[in-house]
């Protein structure tokens, strides 16, 4: 398979899905932008949160965030947070759809939205809230074994350690959903 028909792939794989709806009104929502470079190798970019936040500090993650009371929708959430955190303008982001939201263990139904980038786009990571924004070619994650697995309770979810970031947590099940569910990938996840 050609980079160009992995990405055509993923897009139409993406458009046609109708993803998970947790329906978990007394817990708080959260999008969160899985943004993908439209080029012959795509890219998907990922942040490292600052090392002086009180949550999540060092950890990678998409850009995203909290839903606002004033977020007409939980795309409009997903864009907003990528444009505070990274500099993403949302002029810049062809939205694709949604993949199966997950609930975080700090009580919150996130929401991953697929938007597809130009590939020259430059990022400026927030310094409030981020100290990286990185790219990770999307095949790394159809060709890499996991590194490792993070353990919680019974979930073993997938690590992968990518340039000197390690990808685990929320963020690698949700990249190991859209391989396995979208680009055939055979990432295993244990529950």
């Amino acid at each position: 398979m050609t980079n160009q028909t992995l990405l055509n792939q993923l897009i139409n794989s993406v458009q046609q899905y109708k993803g998970r709806i947790i329906d978990q009104p007394t817990l708080l929502q959260a999008g969160v932008l899985m943004a993908i470079t439209d080029e012959l190798d795509p890219h998907l970019i990922l942040t490292r949160r600052a090392a002086h936040l009180s949550k999540h500090s060092g950890e990678v993650a998409f850009a995203g965030g909290k839903r606002d009371d004033t977020d007409p929708d939980i795309v409009f959430t997903a864009l907003r947070e990528a444009h505070e955190e990274i500099d993403l303008s949302i002029q810049d982001v062809t939205v694709i759809g949604q993949l199966d939201q997950v609930v975080s263990r700090f009580g919150y139904v996130v929401t991953p939205i697929v938007g597809i980038i130009p590939a020259d786009i430059t990022f400026t990571a927030n310094l409030d809230e981020l100290d990286a924004v990185f790219k990770v070619p999307l095949r790394f994650f159809l060709e890499t074994e996991p590194h490792d697995y993070f353990e919680r309770g019974s979930f073993s979810i997938p690590s992968f350690h990518y340039d000197g970031f390690r990808i685990w947590g929320l963020t690698a099940m949700m990249i190991t959903e859209m391989v396995n569910n979208h680009l055939n990938g055979t990432i295993s996840i244990r529950f």
